[in-house]
Order: structure tokens, then C-alpha cells, then sequence
């Protein structure tokens, strides 16, 4: 009796697994708009994992489906709500390479913009991703020079710059620490906007749960525990007025070109 009861519960179990995996598989040459409904239904319970997936079915499916584009929108939105900010990047993309008219694609740059812009909750960790918006804001405002979006833009692009010389003045004060002058020098001349009077501007309060890992800025709380001796990272700085080091002759090199490009860039 024992034996028939726990094989009548093996079989159930696997006819169980193979029903569910049945109802998985079934899930195909579905019509546009059964593909569009759970889109919806997945987005609405906060999957989107899953709506992904069926779009991904609806796309396969239904190439030319007038729904593809309001599909491809609304993930987009929803990926960028709940914080995917590269996925909803993705979407947009696709939605401005296949389906935005002008009108429509003049918004999708916008929410691209948009995307970067909220990507960066804290901008000193991610220098290349500040470029990249910056970038993008000002080809945006000169693509679409009468947008309705351009106030939006521009305090987006203000306090890009903003942190972006912040990001620049922590970076200068991190090679002061390790003893690279001309470094430092560097980083705390690149002023990207000359309209803006950066002595004015206050640098941000690090909230103190980031700042007892991270420090402010300027300095970090375990400073005290480095020796005063140069180290292997600054072996390069500046030892006595008789040998130039090595890291200012690549440094000035970088300088050099620099103005050598922005100087053709006036010239154009």
C-alpha cells in the first residue's frame, strides 16, 4: 500500500511538471494582440522579465504588427521607471531605428537623454557615462534647435557640467594626495563651460553612509594610515628641479594635443 502511494505521487508530480511545461510550450502562433495583452499584463505585475519574453514573441511572430511600435514605447518606459535604464535604452533605440516618424523621434532622443541622465544617481563613479550624456545633450540641441524639450535638456546639461568638474576636482585632489602635481594642475583647468563661475559653485555633501567608505571628496577617513613616503603609484613625481619626470612629459604631450584639436575645432 505504501509502495502505490508514493508511486500515485510520482506520477502526479511528473504530470504536473509536464502539464506546466506543456502550457509554456503551447504559447506560440499566437495572434499580435494576445502577445500585446500579456506585454501589459507582465508590465502591470512588474515582471518585465517576462514581458520581454513576450515581446520578443510578438516581434518573432508578427513582424509587421501595427502594435510593435506602442509595445516597443511602452517597454521602454517601463524599463526606465523601474531603474533598467540600459534596457530601456535598447528600446528606444529600436524604436528610433524602426518605427519613429519625425515627430516621434525627436521624443524617443529625448527620453534617451532622459535615461542617461537618471542613470547617474552617483556621478564619481562613472565618468564615461557623464561624456556620454553630455554628448548627447548637446547633439539634441543642435539636431533639434526648437525642441520643446531644450529647457529640459539644458538643466540636465548644467548639472552634468556641474558634476562632471566636481568628478574633475575630486580627481585633481586625489593626485594631489599622492604627490602629482602637474596632474592635479591638469584636471582642475578643464572648465568645460566658461559661462558658468565655478567659484561659486559649492561642491555636494556626501551623505555620511557613503561618506565613512568613500570619503568627501577631498580626502578619505583612513588618510591617517597611509605613511608619508612616496609610494610605487607616485614614483614618477616631482623629486628635485634637475630631471623633469616622466609623467609631465606625457602629460604636457596630452595638453599639446588637446589644444592642437581645439584650436582646428575653432578653425572649422
Amino acid at each position: 500500500m505504501k509502495y502505490k502511494t508514493s508511486l500515485l505521487a510520482s506520477l502526479l508530480a511528473m504530470v504536473m511538471i509536464f502539464t506546466s511545461c506543456s502550457k509554456e510550450i503551447d504559447e506560440y502562433n499566437k495572434p499580435a494582440m494576445y502577445w500585446y495583452s500579456k506585454i501589459v499584463e507582465q508590465i502591470s505585475n512588474g515582471d518585465l522579465e517576462r514581458a520581454d519574453g513576450y515581446y520578443s514573441s510578438l516581434q518573432g511572430e508578427h513582424i509587421g504588427s501595427p502594435l510593435l511600435p506602442e509595445a516597443t514605447m511602452i517597454l521602454a518606459i517601463a524599463h526606465m521607471y523601474f531603474e533598467e535604464y540600459l534596457l530601456s535604452e535598447h528600446f528606444l533605440d529600436e524604436y528610433i531605428k524602426r518605427y519613429a516618424t519625425a515627430n516621434e523621434k525627436e521624443e524617443a532622443e529625448f527620453l534617451k537623454i532622459r535615461a542617461k541622465y537618471m542613470a547617474l544617481p552617483n556621478p564619481r563613479r562613472d565618468q564615461a557615462l557623464i561624456d556620454e550624456a553630455i554628448q548627447a545633450g548637446e547633439k539634441f540641441k543642435n539636431n533639434y534647435p526648437n525642441s520643446m524639450y531644450t529647457e529640459v535638456v539644458n538643466t540636465m546639461l548644467t548639472r552634468l557640467y556641474l558634476a562632471q568638474a566636481v568628478l574633475n576636482e575630486t580627481i585633481a585632489s586625489l593626485y594631489d594626495r599622492i604627490d602629482k602635481p602637474r596632474s592635479a594642475e591638469y584636471y582642475r583647468n578643464i572648465k568645460p563651460q566658461p559661462w558658468i563661475v565655478w567659484e561659486d559653485i559649492d561642491r555636494a555633501n556626501t551623505p555620511w553612509y557613503r561618506e565613512w567608505f568613500e570619503g568627501d571628496g577631498t580626502s578619505s577617513w583612513y588618510e591617517f594610515m597611509i605613511p608619508d613616503t612616496q609610494s610605487v603609484v607616485s614614483r614618477n613625481s616631482v623629486q628635485n628641479d634637475d630631471k623633469e619626470p616622466t609623467e609631465d612629459k606625457v602629460l604636457d604631450k596630452v595638453i599639446e594635443e588637446e589644444k592642437q584639436e581645439a584650436s582646428g575645432g575653432r578653425q572649422l
